[in-house]
């Protein structure tokens, strides 16, 4: 599946219950499907850090093995990669510390 956040959350994706809609509706039923995921980027300028940590933080503490695996980021301006590389090490440093 794949998933375009420029038509979804526009150039600058902020708003947080657009990615909690995505994650519920989208994303975490197809991780538990084990099906992959495309999370494309292209063309969105900046995000926000609470945009990024709604969208998958809730998916990869579900499936801290596999939903790397099976997520995918696409056309990643390098800030709004910065971004979601923060919040992934951030959701898997929790996990390893409730552990």
């Amino acid at each position: 599946m794949k998933i375009d956040i420029l038509d979804l959350a526009g150039s600058f994706a902020e708003n947080k219950d657009v990615a909690a809609k995505l994650r519920k509706e989208k994303i975490l039923p197809e991780l538990k499907n084990k099906k992959k995921i495309e999370l494309d980027f292209t063309g969105v300028t900046l995000t926000t850090q609470s945009f990024i940590h709604a969208l998958i933080s809730e998916a990869l503490r579900q499936n801290p093995d596999t939903a790397l695996k099976l997520l995918s980021f696409k056309g990643c301006e390098p800030g709004v990669r910065g971004i979601i590389e923060t919040v992934v090490q951030y959701v898997y440093e929790a996990i390893n510390a409730e552990g």
